[in-house]
């Protein structure tokens, strides 16, 4: 049943103008492929390609097959890199500048010449004027340059990928991204290959964390794919949006940060009228360093992020200078309210500050170790940690005393490993594994002690207490998540075949009126103790919240296998494969009885079994210099927000 909700059929086609290339999937890597010839067009088997990675030092030694063709995969992001071709008779032909992107394979077609003829030759990638050349499916790439010339005064990625039109930033829901008009909890968000997205689904912003989950000078290129035709793309039917950290090279290298603004830098009327913003200050600032242990061996970037800000708060009480005066509730309304807390019920509700203080702190260690000239591994640590203040009722008819409003934080933390390794001149590996966690707050100010209380002033509703849905709200996940994938280079064909699997484990409480929410008609009916309602839940039978918590774990298993085929002709190539996922699980709700007496099928359902063939092909023709040609067709998966599986586990009727 869930493959008709999750499941998209995607066709694209596009024309631009550029350098030639072919898509790569879902990886933390770029690749490299090229056929070697001769002046005559004839190809040449059994040349040598040297390929140098200029930043670290590190040479791959590459032979051409008997069809002319090489390839290079799992190659870090960026450059530039140097290749040095030699021919068996000798010729020798030297590429340089040449610059890889995120999300793209980069074709070098090198033409062995004459010694006397030979000159040196430069592919500058990720200069030209569209990153899309070489790519076989829509999509926006942002490299470093774009990344550091961009105005992000948010230092946010959002500030960057809006620049597509096909991208929309929607500033009226927490800035969530939109692609092409879908939902955000339908998209994707992987750094060097751990999921950082909502996985959950409650957060408009489409982050599992409150602001970015990684600093934003940690980031070396940006890729948002719209439709991708390679088959290792998966879990999203929105778009996927893919980045992967730098690393250090031999040469040091970093930069600070640091920016400040406070209240005074702030206008402070509105139309002749005097709005009280209150006194607030907030800061950013880090830094970020890379560089070598040991010289074209060894390698390490760190970066380190803080704020530390402020939350403003507009509404206030009649005649309180509040930008938003909720009518109807006055100043000794709210004085007599906060008394009888005070003195009757031994409760201190708070007040109706303008700010309130917020942290977020973000922080990335990486290494890359360079093995040998076949193999390369690098590991990942990233940690982020930040809250914001919200208000839990906000309508223009309702006030809320401060230990009503709640900190919403979360601790999000991932480990990612990687290795890369080539086994001989025609087969290569890619494997990686990872953990991430996140552990998810909603805590009220004042406590929850004292259950939520309403009380009734004219046509106006006051709050104070802690808010009835926070009561007993609790979310922790854990994701473990592996991929081995092998390519084999057999003539014009790249042949890729790879299985990968994610597994989560979830912890949701959500019960609310746990402490009880009491709501009065008036303010002397909450003096006398009198409300005219009174509302409690808890587990049934046990009466602890905790027992009607959702538990539950499953799995998503994937298995692909791709061919890539370039006609060296027509200068076309070809993607096409199959991927397939399915789901296991050994967890299922609580049994319900009724569900089977009144529906004729029972409540103890889980996604075991659920699974999917996605097939999927693409194709980019370089035509002329100055006309490219790519398009495709494939069915995609995933983006499935996981509250929507745990509330068959909480709310089952039973407990």
């Amino acid at each position: 049943m869930f493959n008709t909700t999750f499941k998209r059929t995607a066709v694209a086609a596009a024309i631009a103008m550029g350098l030639a290339g072919s898509a790569v999937a879902q990886e933390t890597s770029s690749s490299l492929r090229g056929v070697v010839t001769t002046e005559s067009g004839q190809v040449v088997s059994n040349a040598t390609i040297q390929l140098r990675d200029e930043r670290t030092g590190s040479v791959k030694t590459l032979r051409s097959n008997e069809q002319g063709t090489f390839s290079s995969r799992g190659l870090p992001v960026g450059g530039p890199y140097t290749l040095v071709v030699e021919g068996p008779e000798g010729r020798t032909q030297v590429v340089e500048d040449v610059y890889l992107t995120l999300g793209d394979s980069q074709n070098v077609n090198v033409m062995l010449e004459r010694q006397a003829d030979m000159e040196r030759l430069s592919v500058t990638g990720s200069m030209t004027s569209n990153a899309l050349y070489g790519s076989n499916s829509p999509a926006a790439n942002f490299n470093l340059e774009d990344l550091e010339n961009a105005p992000a005064a948010n230092r946010d990625l959002k500030d960057v990928v809006r620049i597509d039109p096909r991208i929309y930033i929607n500033e009226t829901n927490a800035g969530d991204i939109q692609c092409g008009g879908a939902n955000p909890r339908f998209n994707s968000l992987t750094v060097d290959g751990v999921r950082m997205n909502d996985n959950f689904g409650l957060n408009s912003s489409g982050y599992p964390t409150e602001r970015m989950p990684f600093s934003y000078d940690s980031i070396e290129q940006v890729a948002v794919e719209l439709a991708p035709f390679d088959v290792q793309y998966g879990g999203f039917t929105a778009c996927n949006i893919n980045a992967v950290t730098k690393t250090g090279d031999n040469e040091m290298f970093g930069g600070v940060f640091y920016d400040y603004t406070n209240d005074s830098l702030q206008g402070d009327e509105l139309e002749g009228d005097t709005i009280n913003i209150g006194d607030f200050s907030e800061k950013r600032y880090g830094f970020n360093v890379g560089g070598a242990f040991i010289e074209d061996k060894l390698f390490f970037f760190t970066s380190y992020e803080k704020l530390e800000g402020s939350d403003t708060f507009d509404r206030g009480p009649e005649g309180s200078g509040a930008a938003t005066e909720v009518a109807g509730v006055t100043q000794a309304d709210v004085e007599r309210i906060a008394d009888i807390a005070q003195n009757i019920y031994g409760y201190n509700p708070g007040g109706f500050p303008a700010s309130l203080p917020v942290e977020d702190e973000k922080f990335l260690a990486k290494l890359d170790w360079y093995i040998s000239d076949a193999h390369r591994a690098s590991l990942t640590y990233n940690y982020n940690d930040g809250y914001s203040i919200a208000e839990s009722d906000g309508d223009s008819d309702e006030l809320e005393f401060s230990n009503h409003f709640y900190e919403r934080g979360s601790k999000f933390t991932s480990y990612v490993g990687e290795l890369y390794s080539d086994w001989s001149d025609n087969f290569s590996t890619e494997a990686r594994v990872g953990y991430s966690e996140l552990d998810a707050r909603v805590s009220p100010l004042g406590g929850t002690d004292f259950g939520e209380v309403q009380i009734g002033v004219n046509d106006a509703t006051v709050y104070l207490g802690a808010d009835d849905s926070r009561h007993a709200n609790k979310l922790t996940y854990d994701t473990t998540f592996f991929k081995l994938k092998g390519t084999y280079l057999l003539g014009d064909h790249v042949i890729s075949a790879g299985i990968e699997r994610e597994e989560y484990d979830v912890f949701n409480l959500f019960v609310q009126e746990a402490e009880g929410e009491y709501r009065f008609g008036s303010i002397d009916d909450f003096e006398a103790g009198t409300p005219f309602a009174a509302i409690y839940e808890s587990a049934a039978g046990t009466n602890n919240p905790q027992d009607a918590a959702a538990e539950f774990a499953y799995a998503v298993n994937t298995a692909y296998v791709q061919d890539e085929y370039y006609y060296a002709s027509m200068d076309i190539t070809f993607t096409y494969g199959l991927r397939y996922d399915w789901y296991t699980s050994d967890d299922y709700p609580v049994n319900n009885p009724l569900t089977q007496e009144l529906y004729g099928f029972s409540n103890q359902q889980n996604m075991d079994g659920q699974d999917l063939l996605q097939p999927r092909f693409g194709f980019n023709w370089f035509v002329n210099p100055d006309l490219e040609v790519r398009g495709g067709v494939g069915l995609y998966s995933g983006g499935n927000p996981n509250v929507w599986i745990s509330n068959n586990y909480s709310n089952n009727g039973v407990t």
